[in-house]
């Protein structure tokens, strides 16, 4: 059994401990987190760990291959570094860090240290974004022409990151692993209407090569619940609903296709209106695939799907999509990642 530990016991933390500790591959050593109503939380649901405040003993001690840090975005960097430094696997939350440099420092660290480096990217182990890419790699739909999302709520709202930060990192992640590619350009948009200066909806628009668009919408501040990705490709149209119970894809063989019975007309469209097709998927929890693909990569020396350069893209999108809302929605180029 590989022994883990986990730092941060807030929002997110109790539902990785619950992931990490349901598996048989895992013994979950340690919980950490700095407040005291936390430590009695983490006593009450899990009392065969060791609940304590000090970081340090995590790190001291050499029976702990692997350390999980789910804590505020901006400690994310500090900790993972102290842990890769210790020689410990680890599995950062979304954003890797604040900053590309950061993250690249921690690319390097962990391939000098020859260490997994994993990003909590949770939906690209989505059963169902798996099937759709596969879908989409069997050219089923076409070529994907654009596509669009929407992750909208009301609340839970954020004082030390915007909306982008908190939630726009899963549909870039999205969109960056259906499509292969890295955006050329990104324009976003938002607006600060809860607090001051923390932008509660946003609009991003990413463009990748071959004129392919990717938008996303945002929101704290919307009367719907809703988390929908549509994909729209020259054969056939992909709509995936999380908040679906079962059915949670669908795929619409609609599309627009140039008319060539009559030769005078043969520039003319015609819309194609087909049927709507509802595929069988075996659904498991995505964060138990996503916590068993960290213990499976660290114990067979695999690279993540989710691996320090894939966190690093998704980084550089947001970077940019700060810079272009803080400047009123100008457009900011992209250049390639490279390591």
């Amino acid at each position: 059994m590989l022994n883990l530990g986990l730092v941060g016991f807030g929002y997110w933390g109790p539902n990785l401990a619950r992931s990490f500790s349901q598996l048989d591959e895992v013994n979950l050593k340690y919980i950490c987190d700095i407040e005291e109503k936390n430590l009695e939380k983490i006593k009450r649901s899990f009392p065969q760990v060791n609940a304590t405040k000090d970081f340090s003993e995590l790190l001291n001690d050499v029976s702990l291959k692997a350390i999980v840090i789910a804590t505020s975005a901006v400690t994310h960097f500090q900790l993972a570094k102290k842990s890769l430094e210790a020689s410990k696997h680890v599995f950062v939350e979304k954003p890797i860090a604040l900053h590309s440099k950061e993250a690249l420092e921690l690319i390097h660290l962990a391939e000098k240290k020859k260490l997994l480096l994993m990003v909590g990217h949770l939906l690209i182990y989505h059963p169902a974004i798996e099937w759709i890419k596969e879908y989409i790699k069997k050219g089923e739909i076409g070529e994907v022409l654009y596509l669009y999302s929407q992750r909208l709520n009301l609340g839970r709202l954020r004082k030390d990151e915007n909306v982008i930060w908190s939630l726009a990192p899963h549909d870039i992640s999205v969109a960056l692993f259906l499509l292969e590619e890295e955006p050329l350009e990104v324009i976003a948009r938002g607006g600060s209407y809860l607090r001051y200066g923390v932008e509660d909806v946003a609009f991003l628009t990413l463009t990748f090569p071959g004129k392919k668009i990717a938008n996303i919408h945002v929101s704290w501040l919307d009367p719907h619940k809703i988390r929908k990705l549509t994909i729209v490709g020259t054969k056939k149209m992909v709509v995936f609903d999380d908040m679906e119970s079962s059915e949670k894809v669908r795929i619409y063989d609609k599309g627009v296709e140039p008319v060539s019975t009559f030769k005078p007309y043969s520039e003319a469209l015609t819309l194609r209106f087909g049927d709507i097709t509802i595929p069988s998927l075996k659904m498991k929890e995505p964060l138990t695939l996503e916590c068993l693909h960290f213990i499976n990569c660290i114990k067979e020396g695999k690279k993540p799907r989710s691996d320090g350069l894939q966190g690093l893209k998704v980084l550089k999108v947001l970077e940019a999509a700060q810079r272009s809302m803080n400047q009123g929605g100008q457009p900011v180029k992209m250049k390639e990642t490279k390591i």
